[in-house]
């Protein structure tokens, strides 16, 4: 049995049926959602591996869903797109908001399967390198030897796998600033750009 969770979101209950038998014999773990409210729902509870979303649905089409979880999800579940009245452009459209592949209905059991074994793996692949490379680039920027600089290390260490949101807070000079610069370095956003923002220096607005 794969440890494997995939969320099904189509407004048609025979293609929600029809996926979850498929993938189930595969031995997936299968959630479906009839809509795109019930599917932010399960989306946060049950953490997919992986998404099958269909672009047609009811009151949230698939593409504004996609580009709503690829701007609030900071990890790298892979969402495939699945439409029986899907244009080249809508194909496009999904793949530059960032989703991995589009299936066209009637689905083929075999491409179906096929691309989801490789949407694992390619998420799979991206989650080891960062695993690798929190290990290789350790919480740099305490000068120190002492127990608590260790424990600070391997705190932000630790919590640079994760993809919470976080907040550090401490007195004036306790090292806030080293210790985020340090979390965004080992982190998988370490690529991208470190801004601060001195909240201080900001205008209060009555409203």
């Amino acid at each position: 049995m794969k440890d494997l969770s995939i969320l099904v979101v189509d407004d048609e209950p025979d293609i929600r049926n029809i996926l979850s038998d498929i993938l189930g014999d595969e031995g997936y773990q299968v959630t479906t959602a009839a809509n795109a409210s019930e599917a932010r729902d399960l989306y946060d509870d049950i953490n997919p591996k992986l998404v099958l979303l269909d672009i047609w649905m009811p009151d949230t089409d698939g593409i504004e869903l996609l580009s709503e979880w690829k701007k609030e999800k900071a990890n790298s579940t892979p969402i495939i797109m699945i439409s029986g009245h899907g244009t080249v452009e809508t194909a496009v459209e999904a793949i530059r908001i960032g989703a991995y592949d589009f299936l066209e209905k009637p689905l083929s059991t075999a491409k179906l399967l096929i691309t989801v074994e490789r949407a694992l793996e390619k998420a799979e692949l991206q989650a080891e390198n960062i695993r690798l490379k929190t290990r290789l680039e350790p919480a740099f920027g305490f000068i120190g030897h002492s127990d608590t600089i260790a424990e600070t290390r391997n705190l932000i260490s630790r919590v640079a796998m994760t993809d919470q949101p976080v907040i550090v807070r401490g007195e004036v000079g306790s090292g806030k600033g080293v210790a985020t610069r340090a979390l965004h370095r080992a982190s998988a956003f370490a690529d991208g750009p470190f801004v601060e923002v001195n909240l201080g220096a900001l205008s209060l607005i009555n409203i």
